[in-house]
This record gives structure tokens, C-alpha cells and sequence, in this order.
């Protein structure tokens, strides 16, 4: 383990911060792996992630029945954390899709976003971490 590796407190606690996530995801044999920008949730050691019923998304993650997802700052000290795990799908619900979109948006433009679709045409994806990867750069300081 590194000296910049986060601990398990951390890394959760960094992982919850709303940050913009890179899902990645494989696909065929040959192909480059989809890695795909999203907003997410982490509670109860479960990242959910709203995605279109019929997106490219939901179908690799049906497909590959695993995924990772990697979190950052983009400033100094730079932070990250990856996790990787099983995704299971299940339909999204409109609590789930409130709350991952108030952890982005301004109060006043929440409902706005939820109204330009329907909760029936997304999927949320529940990845569950069963590796993590992390670094804390603040710790060189």
C-alpha cells in the first residue's frame, strides 16, 4: 500500500462528495471499453447510478455484469478514488433520480431536469465496490 493510498474512511467519505464520475465499462472483444462521465450517489456501500433504459450504458452493464467507476479533484492536492465491483439494474425511481440530480444542480433547477424525462425510461445501475484504488496527494504535504 501506498503512503498516498487512502484509508477506508476516506475513501468513502471521498466517494460520497458529489464529483463527477467516469463509469467505465467493457465491451467486445477488441473494442475499447465504454468510459462514460455521470453523476451518481454512494450510500450504504451501494454507487447508484441513473442511466436510459436502453442506453449503450444499461446494455454493456447487463452484458459484462461488472464496472468501475473512478472519482476526482482536478485540483491540488489532487484525489482520487476508483471502485469496481458487480452492476446490478433495476428500474429507476423518482427518489433516486431527485436526489443524484440535487447533488449537482441548484434547488431551483431540479425539477426542470427531472421533467425532460421519464423515471419509466431510465435504469439505475447499483455497482457494488469490491476493489478500491485511491490516492490523497494532500499527504505529501
Amino acid at each position: 500500500m501506498s503512503e498516498l493510498t487512502m484509508d477506508p474512511n476516506e475513501r468513502e467519505s471521498f466517494l460520497a462528495e458529489p464529483h463527477i464520475g467516469v463509469l467505465t465499462i467493457a465491451r467486445a472483444e477488441g473494442l475499447p471499453p465504454l468510459a462514460s462521465p455521470i453523476w451518481y450517489e454512494f450510500a450504504d456501500g451501494v454507487v447508484a447510478i441513473n442511466v436510459g433504459k436502453g442506453s449503450v450504458k444499461a446494455r454493456l452493464a447487463a452484458a459484462a455484469g461488472v464496472a468501475s467507476l473512478t472519482v476526482q479533484t482536478e485540483q491540488l492536492p489532487y484525489r482520487f478514488v476508483t471502485v469496481g465491483g458487480p452492476v446490478e439494474i433495476a428500474a429507476a425511481d423518482d427518489d433516486t433520480r431527485r436526489r443524484i440530480a440535487a447533488r449537482y444542480l441548484p434547488a431551483g433547477m431540479v425539477d426542470g431536469y427531472l421533467a425532460t424525462g421519464d423515471a419509466a425510461d431510465m435504469a439505475t445501475l447499483r455497482l457494488t465496490p469490491e476493489t478500491w484504488h485511491s490516492n490523497d496527494f494532500s499527504q505529501l504535504a
